[in-house]
C-alpha cells in the first residue's frame, strides 16, 4: 500500500482510494474512511455540540434517557437506542447490553470475570459490562474471531 498526502488549501477534506481489484481490505478502508464523518448532535447543559463518531466512546441509557460519553465528557442525546443503532448500524459502534452502545475502535480488550460475566475494558480505562447474548456483535466486528 501507498499512502500519498497533500494539503490544498480553502478545499474540504478529500479521500481518493485508487486499487488493483476491489477486496474486502477495500471495503474495509472505505468503510472506516466514511463512519469517521459520522456526528451527533449532542448538549451539555443548554449548549449544543457536535460530537464526531471517532470520539465517542460508548452511548447508555439511563432512565429512559440517552448520554453520549466520550474520553472527559458526558452529552445529553435526544434520540432513542433502536434509533441510534440503526444510524450507527454500519459502523464500529456495537449494542453490548439492552442499555449500552459502544465504540470497538476504544476496545483495548474483552475478559471474563466472576460468575461468567464478560467485561469490556476501554483504551482510558473505563470497564462496562457485555452481555453475553450481545457478543456476537462483538465478535461481527472483530471478522468473527
Amino acid at each position: 500500500m501507498r499512502i500519498i498526502t497533500r494539503e490544498v488549501k480553502d478545499q474540504p477534506l478529500t479521500v481518493t482510494i485508487e486499487y488493483p481489484e476491489y477486496t474486502e481490505s477495500t471495503a474495509s478502508i472505505i468503510h472506516k474512511i466514511k463512519s469517521m464523518d459520522i456526528s451527533l448532535s449532542a448538549g451539555i447543559g443548554d449548549q449544543k455540540i457536535r460530537i464526531d463518531l471517532s470520539d465517542i466512546y460508548y452511548i447508555e441509557n439511563v432512565d429512559r434517557k440517552l448520554f453520549i460519553y466520550t474520553k472527559k465528557d458526558v452529552y445529553r442525546y435526544d434520540s432513542t437506542m433502536s434509533e441510534v443503532e440503526s444510524l450507527l448500524g454500519d459502523t464500529n459502534m456495537v449494542r453490548i447490553s439492552r442499555t449500552c452502545i459502544m465504540n470497538t475502535d476504544h476496545l483495548k480488550e474483552i475478559r471474563q470475570i466472576k460468575n461468567s460475566r464478560l467485561e469490556a475494558l476501554m483504551d482510558n480505562e473505563e470497564k462496562l459490562m457485555v452481555s453475553r447474548k450481545y457478543l456476537q456483535n462483538i465478535k461481527k466486528v472483530f471478522g468473527g474471531k
